[in-house]
């Protein structure tokens, strides 16, 4: 992953992007992974991830069809979506914006760059996942849903449609695409594509696209002939605070759940600055890598924590944390295609220990964010 550089020159002016949404932008697939899980089970039935993996991004009609059929459920396909959407409409309140999301469509739109949202959910479900976000509706030129074309993703007619709408050629369209069936649907149109894909571990399964990135703090518009960020404080950029609770022992950080749904959105990597803090003790500046360990049991969360101008990490064994991400640090730009952890360097703790000394980046925030997180858990 990684932007690709070596192909700048070859690339169109960009005049327009094209937005997916659900796991694009918002972290829907994960706050409503566990419903049809739970569904299943009334049913003696128990989901298959890999058939859940190839549904990735489908249109709601093809992905029911295929739900009913691969369980053998005893219900048509409209007695389940009558049974299993309003379970998912009231979780829909629950997703959040994806690191990153909110940065590039503010900065699209101060530099009056139009974008559309093209995704495979009906158009009635869009509006209802982004209504709750401020100004989302109104910055984008045209949002279209699967039902206001003749064919939804892998078919190229939503990302065409919305070109067609915003009047702008399909070859000076980026398509930003976290699935598979998106990044196809995206190549189909004669768009160029930037892939963030949900499944990190299979990276590999998207390099038709024109660059594969971790997630959208990765991006760097000036490759594709927009307008450049101008966001950074030195080498570290302020980021939505992300807070995770978990046990820290040996340099590692295992984190909860948050009410039962993933803590940390799939599209996390590279090294961060933060806030740490022990019970009942003061709050730390960390350096912390965030990666996936890779074996032959599958992909797991790697979080390595190392706290700053203390010497705290060999003396906390299995101890409860609390962790305030607050920065990512320009490194992680130049990791390339890894999925592993990178290790933490003496630069990156010099980096970091200098940013977090800086208002962008405050303990007075992460301070009062801690004692918020924990009368709400008293």
């Amino acid at each position: 992953m990684g932007t690709d550089m070596e192909n700048n020159h070859r690339r169109p002016h960009i005049s327009a992007v094209i937005f997916d949404l659900d796991g694009t932008l918002l972290n829907t697939e994960d706050v409503t992974k566990n419903i049809q899980k739970n569904f299943l089970a009334k049913y003696g039935k128990v989901q298959d991830s890999e058939k859940e993996k190839n549904r990735l991004g489908t249109t709601l009609k093809e992905s029911v069809i295929a739900i009913v059929n691969d369980y053998d459920l005893p219900l048509t396909p409209e007695e389940y979506v009558q049974e299993i959407l309003p379970m998912h409409h009231g979780m829909w309140l629950l997703a959040k914006p994806l690191p990153g999301a909110n940065r590039i469509m503010r900065h699209l739109h101060k530099h009056g760059v139009p974008f559309a949202l093209a995704s495979n959910s009906l158009r009635k479900n869009i509006d209802g996942k982004i209504s709750h976000h401020d100004g989302w509706k109104e910055r984008f030129t045209v949002i279209l849903g699967s039902d206001q074309v003749k064919s939804g993703k892998p078919s190229p007619d939503i990302f065409l449609e919305a070109a067609k709408r915003m009047g702008v050629d399909s070859s000076h369209c980026l398509v930003i695409e976290d699935s598979i069936v998106g990044v196809k649907a995206g190549k189909a149109a004669g768009m160029n594509v930037v892939a963030v894909p949900s499944l990190q571990n299979e990276s590999e399964s998207y390099s038709i696209a024109d660059c594969i990135l971790h997630s959208l703090l990765e991006i760097r518009p000036e490759e594709w002939g927009l307008p450049k960020f101008e966001d950074w404080v030195g080498n570290a950029l302020p980021v939505e605070p992300i807070y995770l609770t978990g046990v820290f022992s040996n340099g590692f950080l295992q984190i909860y759940e948050d009410n039962g749904l993933p803590a940390l959105p799939g599209q996390i990597w590279g090294l961060y600055i933060g806030w740490a803090k022990f019970d009942a003790q003061k709050v730390l500046k960390a350096v912390i890598s965030v990666g996936w360990s890779l074996g032959g049991s599958g992909s797991q969360r790697k979080i390595q924590l190392c706290l700053i101008n203390e010497n705290h990490n060999e003396h906390h064994h299995d101890q409860k944390m609390q962790l305030l991400l607050v920065g990512y640090l320009g490194r992680s730009l130049t990791a390339g295609n890894r999925l592993d952890s990178l290790d933490v360097l003496d630069e990156d703790k010099v980096c970091a220990d200098a940013a977090l000394n800086l208002p962008a980046f405050s303990n007075k925030l992460c301070a009062s964010f801690f004692n918020f997180k924990e009368n709400a858990q008293e």
